[in-house]
Formats: structure tokens, sequence, C-alpha cells
């Protein structure tokens, strides 16, 4: 239990210096709480609520284990390498494509409850 609390312990530091020094985590941050919020507002069915809670989780995820990539790679050279910049280039694509995939289920989840609710 000792190892496993530790664990936790090292695993929210990290948490915390990424959302610290992360500006793009910051903002991904800021979506998922304005998600969260909207989804309570309007109701959102639990399924879909699971669905924005996932890919939600996805992303973070993603930008915390690229952070974690480009702090590596940048400790092992500062100097110029196309395989270096290359996992990062790709690391940044999994993110951006979690990203895109999160914008489009969020405008399936909340764009049909969004339009009732100004229909009136």
């Amino acid at each position: 239990m000792k190892k496993f609390l530790a664990s936790l312990g090292h695993a929210i530091h990290g948490i915390r210096h990424a959302v610290a020094a992360e500006r793009n985590l910051k903002i991904q941050l800021a979506a998922f709480a304005l998600a969260l919020a909207a989804a309570l507002l309007l109701r959102i069915p639990r399924l879909e609520l699971l669905a924005v809670l996932g890919v939600s989780a996805l992303v973070l995820a993603l930008e915390l284990a690229n952070t974690a990539l480009e702090r590596l790679a940048d400790r092992v050279s500062n100097e110029p390498d196309s395989r270096i910049g290359s996992a990062k280039d790709v690391m940044a694509g999994a993110v951006l494509l979690a990203a895109v995939f999160a914008a489009v289920i969020g405008l399936l989840v909340f764009l049909p409850p969004l339009l009732r609710l100004l229909r009136g």
C-alpha cells in the first residue's frame, strides 16, 4: 500500500507540474470544464456523458504523454535530430487526432439539445 500511495503522489505531482507549465493542457482542461458544465446543465443522457468523459480523458492523457515525451526528448538532446523531431510530431498528431474526435463527439452530443433550447 505504501508503494501505491508513493506512486499516486508522483502521478499527482506530474499532473500538477504539467498543468502549471503547459498552456495547451490548461486550454484543454478549460474546455473539459466547459463541456462538463454544459453536460450537467443540459442534462445530457448518461451514455452521452460517458462519451464526453471518455474522449476528454483521452485528450488529457495524450497531452500529458506528449508533455512527458517532449521533456525527455529535450533532455536527451538539444541538437536538431530528425528522429526526435519525428517522435514529437507523431505524439502531437495523436493529441490533435483525439482533439478532433472530441470536437466531433462534442458537436454530436451538444448540438441537438442546444438547438432545442434555442428553439424554445
